[in-house]
């Protein structure tokens, strides 16, 4: 999703509010209103944390039964002691009576508490994956659209595809670390920053070092007089004059495979 950009260079912000309006993959434009983009990071942030903290509390609530490896047995103990009344001892029969009664009442009790917490605890973790999830597509996706791979023509990597069919191809490339992307090279190691030593690169920096190591690089980055995203006249498409390998074009999503199509690509084997 690129910037649109004036003639003199600078880039096209919308009048009525005042925000740099972006061109989505199907050529729609719009305002890109960045508050509003944290905004919606930090609600997605705080859903994780109360779904996270809510797991933490099944979890706990599981660990009361933890130490006790007999529970009848316990129960039975309990029973015998309840069973004294003005210091003499029921009956054999009478207290067997109770313990079984009390043991049979105590084990579904425990049973069904034992089940009401494990299932309490498999929505909050599922609910938690799924915020973490979507906060996750959220973050590397708007790491995608604003890279300056993108919207900077002067970028020595400036790429000639929509950034939904970068993110198909590298977007497993990133995960999302105590609230940052981490980018990752094809053998899971950690991409460094090539000016900051023993420093994690930042998402601009990993892509141009996945870029720089694509098999197909060539093909996918932007000629000097070739158009691309966010390119106006000429009526040339983002794939025009472009060819892309058949792995790429298949890891593509559907959108992206049609606006490289419609622009003219070529794939290759």
């Amino acid at each position: 999703m690129p910037f649109k950009f004036n003639a003199d260079g600078t880039i096209a912000i919308d009048g009525e509010k005042k925000l740099p309006i972006f061109i989505h993959p199907n050529g729609t434009e719009a305002p890109f209103d960045a508050d509003t983009t944290l905004g919606t990071i930090t609600r997605l942030n705080g859903e994780a944390k109360t779904h996270r903290e809510g797991k933490e509390a099944a979890e706990a609530k599981l660990k009361t039964f933890e130490g006790i490896e007999d529970g009848v047995a316990a129960l039975a103990a309990l029973n015998t002691v309840k069973s004294l009344s003005s210091g003499e001892l029921k009956t054999a029969a009478q207290v067997k009576e109770i313990q079984d009664a009390a043991a049979k009442t105590a084990q579904e009790q425990v049973a069904a508490q034992a089940k009401t917490s494990a299932t309490q605890l498999q929505e909050l973790t599922a609910q938690l994956e799924k915020r973490t999830s979507e906060l996750n597509t959220h973050m590397i996706g708007g790491g995608f659209s604003s890279s300056k791979l993108f919207t900077d023509d002067k970028h020595p990597l400036r790429l000639a595809i929509p950034p939904e069919m970068a993110k198909a191809y590298f977007g497993n490339n990133f995960k999302v670390e105590d609230g940052k992307t981490v980018p990752y090279d094809a053998g899971g190691n950690k991409i460094f920053s090539p000016t900051r030593p023993g420093e994690i690169a930042d998402f601009d920096e990993g892509l141009a070092q996945l870029v720089q190591a694509c098999p197909f690089k060539d093909q996918i980055l932007k000629g000097s007089g070739a158009s691309g995203g966010g390119a106006t006249g000429g009526g040339a498409g983002a794939g025009a004059g472009k060819s892309m390998t058949r792995a790429a074009f298949d890891a593509a999503t559907p959108a992206a495979k049609a606006e490289f199509a419609k622009g003219g690509g070529a794939v290759t084997d």
